[in-house]
């Protein structure tokens, strides 16, 4: 029986330290503290981010898009998420969050009430985002509409549902580190903080491992399935990606590719995004992708 006894207290002990070690993390408000908001930086922060491209209800059109009553499915392997409220409203939405929460949700997956946020919110790319935009980008969704359309439940069973098992998923592939690294010019490091963080291009263009965690190496940018098992996303890497840089970027300012084709499903979205971009910033991500593949 002591045996038996020795062995219930280690694993309770393993468990608390897992807990502990997995524990949804927060920075203090100090981090952001001293930096004056830009507005104008923050709008070209959002649309980067393509924040209103989840956040805005199904179909939303025109002005609408900047509603960002939520709603729309995102299907998955591990279920259907649902993309909450994010508009001004204090109860229904993030109205009452301070720049910090917003930090937090974005660099960590961490709610203001200290729960792990799904993935699907792409923290991973976000992480790369630096204090300042984040500040910039609260300050201008402070001037958007609020909306009190409640946020819709995700559609996600046991044992994905549990939200502490994903402080070990981020454990395993929360980092800041970048993917393309080396002496980067300025411009492949504006398009690798686009394309790498803000636009967050690998969620749909790279594949993953079982446990959704983006491969990265030679497979980064290469292609993946769609998670919602409608056709996939394609190769961005040679020879599967031909285009030149300038050919590249008429399709992120008009959505037409080298063979008059157009921009279709969330990628006209990604142009629509892509197009209100400064033409030097399209010209860093046709940069970035270029310089693919990786070594």
């Amino acid at each position: 029986m002591r045996w038996i006894v020795r062995l219930v207290v280690l694993a309770v002990i393993v468990a608390a330290i897992g807990l502990w070690v997995t524990r949804p993390k927060t920075d203090d408000a100090e981090l952001l503290a001293g930096l004056t908001p830009d507005t104008a930086h923050g709008e070209q922060v959002f649309i980067a981010a393509g924040c209103a491209s989840c956040h805005m209800a199904e179909d939303a059109d025109a002005e609408d898009k900047l509603v960002l009553a939520g709603g729309q499915p995102f299907a998955s392997p591990f279920g259907t998420f649902r993309a909450p409220n994010i508009s001004m409203d204090p109860e229904a939405g993030i109205g009452d969050w301070a720049a910090i929460d917003l930090w937090n949700a974005l660099h960590h997956g961490t709610s203001p009430e200290g729960q792990h946020y799904y993935p699907v919110l792409p923290y991973g790319a976000y992480i790369h985002m630096a204090p300042q935009d984040v500040v910039d980008l609260h300050a201008y969704m402070q001037t958007l509409p609020a909306d009190g359309t409640p946020s819709q439940p995700h559609e996600v069973g046991f044992p994905f549902n549990i939200r502490a098992s994903l402080g070990g998923w981020k454990l395993l592939f929360l980092t800041d580190d970048w993917v393309m690294q080396g002496d980067l010019s300025p411009e492949l490091t504006r398009g690798r903080e686009i394309v790498e963080g803000m636009a967050h291009c690998a969620e749909c263009h790279t594949p993953r491992n079982a446990l959704g965690g983006l491969k990265t190496g030679a497979d980064w940018m290469t292609g993946a399935p769609n998670p919602a098992g409608r056709g996939s996303f394609p190769d961005l890497t040679p020879p599967e990606m031909s285009w030149s840089e300038g050919e590249l970027v008429e399709y992120f300012t008009s959505g037409f590719t080298p063979e008059f084709d157009s921009a279709g499903g969330h990628m006209a979205l990604v142009v629509e995004n892509l197009s209100q971009l400064s033409e030097e910033d399209r010209a860093a991500v046709a940069a970035y992708v270029k310089a693919l593949p990786l070594e």
